[in-house]
Protein backbone atom coordinates (compact mmCIF):
# COMPACT_ATOMS: atom_id res chain seq x y z
CA UNK A 1 0.00 0.00 0.00
CA UNK A 2 2.90 2.20 0.82
CA UNK A 3 4.14 1.76 -2.71
CA UNK A 4 1.45 2.93 -4.51
CA UNK A 5 1.36 6.04 -2.42
CA UNK A 6 4.76 6.61 -2.79
CA UNK A 7 4.52 6.17 -6.72
CA UNK A 8 1.70 8.68 -6.66
CA UNK A 9 2.93 11.39 -4.65
CA UNK A 10 5.97 11.12 -7.26
CA UNK A 11 3.86 11.50 -10.07
CA UNK A 12 2.00 14.37 -8.42
CA UNK A 13 5.08 16.06 -7.48
CA UNK A 14 6.58 15.13 -11.66
CA UNK A 15 3.05 16.81 -12.89
CA UNK A 16 3.64 20.09 -11.09
CA UNK A 17 7.13 20.37 -12.11
CA UNK A 18 6.58 19.77 -15.86
CA UNK A 19 3.34 22.72 -15.34
CA UNK A 20 6.04 25.12 -13.45
CA UNK A 21 8.59 24.19 -16.73
CA UNK A 22 5.99 25.30 -19.11
CA UNK A 23 4.92 28.39 -17.33
CA UNK A 24 8.14 29.71 -16.60
CA UNK A 25 9.31 28.65 -20.72
CA UNK A 26 6.10 30.58 -21.83
CA UNK A 27 7.09 33.71 -19.86
CA UNK A 28 10.47 33.47 -21.12
CA UNK A 29 8.70 33.39 -24.84
CA UNK A 30 6.78 36.08 -23.91
CA UNK A 31 9.48 38.45 -22.66
CA UNK A 32 11.43 37.68 -25.71
CA UNK A 33 8.26 38.70 -28.41
CA UNK A 34 8.20 41.72 -26.59
CA UNK A 35 11.60 43.02 -27.55
CA UNK A 36 11.30 42.76 -31.11
CA UNK A 37 13.83 44.34 -33.27
CA UNK A 38 13.15 47.24 -35.04
CA UNK A 39 14.26 48.02 -38.55
CA UNK A 40 14.45 51.13 -40.61
CA UNK A 41 15.61 52.61 -43.68
CA UNK A 42 17.81 54.80 -43.31
CA UNK A 43 18.98 55.61 -46.65
CA UNK A 44 19.21 55.14 -50.37
CA UNK A 45 21.56 55.05 -52.59
CA UNK A 46 21.72 55.26 -56.45
CA UNK A 47 24.44 53.54 -57.74
CA UNK A 48 23.56 52.51 -61.51
CA UNK A 49 20.51 54.01 -63.79
CA UNK A 50 20.15 52.02 -66.88
CA UNK A 51 17.11 51.91 -69.24
CA UNK A 52 16.31 48.36 -68.27
CA UNK A 53 18.09 48.04 -64.70
CA UNK A 54 18.76 50.21 -61.56
CA UNK A 55 21.09 49.24 -58.94
CA UNK A 56 20.55 51.03 -55.58
CA UNK A 57 22.31 50.43 -52.50
CA UNK A 58 19.57 50.62 -49.23
CA UNK A 59 21.25 50.67 -45.66
CA UNK A 60 19.04 50.04 -43.24
CA UNK A 61 19.36 50.07 -39.24
CA UNK A 62 18.33 47.49 -36.93
CA UNK A 63 17.42 48.04 -33.82
CA UNK A 64 17.85 45.42 -30.59
CA UNK A 65 15.37 46.98 -27.46
CA UNK A 66 16.40 44.23 -25.76
CA UNK A 67 19.07 43.72 -22.98
CA UNK A 68 20.95 40.28 -24.66
CA UNK A 69 23.02 39.68 -28.08
CA UNK A 70 21.05 39.70 -30.91
CA UNK A 71 22.36 37.36 -33.47
CA UNK A 72 20.67 38.18 -37.20
CA UNK A 73 21.03 35.31 -39.91
CA UNK A 74 19.01 37.08 -42.56
CA UNK A 75 16.21 39.19 -44.00
CA UNK A 76 13.83 38.86 -46.15
CA UNK A 77 12.08 42.17 -47.33
CA UNK A 78 9.92 44.26 -49.27
CA UNK A 79 10.26 48.01 -50.35
CA UNK A 80 7.22 50.51 -51.67
CA UNK A 81 7.48 53.76 -52.42
CA UNK A 82 4.07 54.73 -52.12
CA UNK A 83 2.15 51.86 -54.12
CA UNK A 84 5.08 51.63 -55.96
CA UNK A 85 6.98 48.13 -55.14
CA UNK A 86 10.37 49.48 -55.17
CA UNK A 87 12.84 46.33 -54.30
CA UNK A 88 11.98 43.02 -52.85
CA UNK A 89 14.73 40.29 -51.83
CA UNK A 90 16.38 37.87 -49.47
CA UNK A 91 19.77 38.77 -47.70
CA UNK A 92 21.43 36.67 -46.04
CA UNK A 93 24.45 37.87 -44.23
CA UNK A 94 24.88 37.20 -40.63
CA UNK A 95 25.54 39.84 -38.13
CA UNK A 96 25.20 40.23 -34.56
CA UNK A 97 23.76 43.61 -32.38
CA UNK A 98 24.52 44.31 -28.79
CA UNK A 99 22.12 44.70 -26.12
CA UNK A 100 19.99 47.51 -26.12
CA UNK A 101 22.25 49.24 -29.38
CA UNK A 102 21.39 48.94 -33.16
CA UNK A 103 23.75 48.24 -36.18
CA UNK A 104 23.37 49.70 -39.67
CA UNK A 105 23.64 47.56 -42.90
CA UNK A 106 23.71 47.87 -46.73
CA UNK A 107 21.60 45.66 -48.74
CA UNK A 108 22.83 46.17 -52.99
CA UNK A 109 19.55 45.86 -54.57
CA UNK A 110 18.79 45.16 -58.99
CA UNK A 111 14.99 46.24 -59.97
CA UNK A 112 13.75 47.04 -63.01
CA UNK A 113 11.54 50.50 -62.77
CA UNK A 114 10.70 50.78 -66.31
CA UNK A 115 6.71 49.78 -66.06
CA UNK A 116 6.88 52.83 -63.33
CA UNK A 117 8.99 55.45 -64.62
CA UNK A 118 6.06 57.66 -65.18
CA UNK A 119 4.74 57.40 -61.26
CA UNK A 120 8.17 58.16 -60.06
CA UNK A 121 8.72 60.96 -62.26
CA UNK A 122 5.62 62.38 -60.81
CA UNK A 123 6.60 61.53 -57.27
CA UNK A 124 10.28 62.83 -57.63
CA UNK A 125 9.40 66.37 -59.20
CA UNK A 126 8.57 68.22 -55.90
CA UNK A 127 11.97 67.83 -53.97
CA UNK A 128 10.45 69.28 -50.84
CA UNK A 129 7.67 67.22 -50.76
CA UNK A 130 7.77 64.05 -48.63
CA UNK A 131 7.22 60.26 -50.65
CA UNK A 132 5.86 58.00 -47.92
CA UNK A 133 7.71 54.44 -48.08
CA UNK A 134 6.96 51.07 -46.67
CA UNK A 135 9.09 48.70 -45.52
CA UNK A 136 7.73 44.91 -44.48
CA UNK A 137 10.31 41.66 -43.79
CA UNK A 138 11.13 39.56 -41.55
CA UNK A 139 14.29 38.87 -39.76
CA UNK A 140 15.58 35.48 -38.75
CA UNK A 141 17.23 35.39 -35.45
CA UNK A 142 19.22 32.89 -32.95
CA UNK A 143 21.36 30.22 -33.99
CA UNK A 144 20.28 27.00 -32.48
CA UNK A 145 16.69 27.93 -31.28
CA UNK A 146 16.09 30.60 -34.03
CA UNK A 147 12.78 32.07 -35.02
CA UNK A 148 11.78 34.63 -37.38
CA UNK A 149 10.10 38.50 -36.51
CA UNK A 150 8.46 40.09 -38.54
CA UNK A 151 9.07 43.83 -39.36
CA UNK A 152 6.96 46.56 -40.80
CA UNK A 153 7.67 50.12 -40.42
CA UNK A 154 6.59 53.10 -42.17
CA UNK A 155 8.43 56.84 -42.86
CA UNK A 156 8.38 59.42 -45.62
CA UNK A 157 11.67 60.48 -47.85
CA UNK A 158 12.33 63.70 -48.94
CA UNK A 159 13.62 63.20 -52.88
CA UNK A 160 15.87 66.35 -52.53
CA UNK A 161 18.43 64.52 -49.59
CA UNK A 162 18.48 61.52 -52.82
CA UNK A 163 18.23 63.51 -55.73
CA UNK A 164 21.74 65.19 -56.65
CA UNK A 165 22.19 67.31 -60.25
CA UNK A 166 25.11 64.85 -60.90
CA UNK A 167 23.47 61.53 -61.44
CA UNK A 168 25.77 57.88 -61.94
CA UNK A 169 25.54 56.57 -64.94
Amino acid sequence: MSFRVHISRLLGFMLLCSTLWGMCTSAVRAAERADDPELQLVRVELVKARLLEQSFVLRFRMDNPGSGRLLVRGLNYTLYLKDIKLAEGEWSHWFTIPGRSYEEFEVPVRTNLWRHLRSIVKLLEDRDRPIPYRLRGEAKTGLLFGRTVRLTHNGEIMPGDFITDEAPL
